[in-house]
């Protein structure tokens, strides 16, 4: 007969076992409750991209967003809070188009796809139609009844980062280098504001002068005065989810302080000059690491809830 310290070794390995299953994602979650689920996602998110292709980088930004603070729960969506929080505010956008997602999900499947889930796989067909890879999304995430700003300010990347802050931020993730590298690489679409490439135009070295000099005439000098101007960064193909972004990187022409660190004479000089030249290589990397990004804490089982409306709890 087991003795009593065996039999609760027992039932705490089967414990362990069960919240590991309750964790685990699957590409077929919604196969049987929703099956038109990610058709309609699908649809709704080509039109916004093909509307306004920058829609594509807002909706892979949200997803970023929402991942790296309390892990993929959509709590970025929550109205105020992350959303109040230097990295966000006045910078966040998309979230009309998450609601219009989740108007039509919701007519079709009541209070059954999350609004984290929703997130994820619009991050994967924004990257599809601006003609990037596609990947499986794995589902089942719940979404999160709390919001965490103080947590956005710390656990965000800035523009401003060095490459060891970079490597750091993303390995308490439990994203390794290649990823953070290759998660960068969405960069090839979208834009920023001058506030965040400003200090990098007038005071780094590292620079293509000409780039900086056209930059300029958007960006003035004066905090303050164009903050909010925007630039695209990749100046190559703005619109087109490509290997550009590596490219432009090796001719020092990485729009942020954060985009050249990866290629400055560091460690990840090889990775940045692989990428820029094996598109497939990218591809592959990136699309693992944005499933690895999808698994972050995610909210599963009975945790959490599955919102009605992305911007506020039930």
């Amino acid at each position: 007969m087991a003795s009593a310290s065996s039999v609760s070794l027992m039932l705490l390995v089967a414990a362990a076992m069960a919240s590991a299953a309750s964790a685990q994602l699957s590409a077929t979650f919604y196969d049987t409750s929703c099956p038109n689920a990610l058709s309609t996602i699908k649809s709704a998110v080509t039109a916004a991209v093909n509307s306004e292709p920058r829609m594509g980088a807002s909706l892979v930004r949200l997803h970023f967003h929402d991942c790296f603070v309390q892990g993929c729960d959509a709590s970025v969506l929550l109205s105020g809070q992350e959303q109040n929080a230097g990295p966000n505010a006045g910078s966040l956008r998309g979230f009309n188009v998450v609601d219009n997602i989740k108007t039509q999900v919701e007519a079709i499947c009541s209070q059954t796809v999350s609004c984290a889930d929703i997130l994820a796989v619009a991050a994967r067909d924004s990257v599809v139609a601006l003609g990037g890879p596609s990947w499986t999304v794995l589902l089942g995430r719940r979404d999160s009844t709390t919001a965490n700003e103080s947590q956005a300010n710390t656990d965000l990347p800035a523009p401003s980062s060095s490459l060891a802050e970079l490597i750091g931020n993303f390995s308490r993730k439990g994203l390794d280098v290649t990823d953070m590298v290759a998660l960068s690489g969405a960069h090839t679409i979208g834009q920023a504001q001058c506030q965040n490439f400003r200090d990098r135009l007038y005071n780094e070295t590292n620079i293509d002068s000409s780039f900086a000099t056209a930059l300029k005439a958007n960006c003035p000098r004066p905090t303050g005065s164009g903050d909010s101007n925007l630039a695209p960064l990749d100046t190559t193909t703005p619109n087109a989810f490509d290997s550009a972004y590596y490219t432009n990187l090796l001719s020092n022409k990485g729009l942020l302080h954060s985009d050249q660190v990866l290629f400055n004479g560091g460690s990840t000089d090889n990775t940045v000059r692989n990428f820029s030249s094996n598109t497939a290589a990218f591809n592959s990397a990136f699309t693992a690491a944005m499933v690895k990004m999808g698994n972050i804490s995610p909210l599963t089982g009975t945790q959490g809830q599955i919102r009605l409306n992305c911007s506020k709890v039930n």
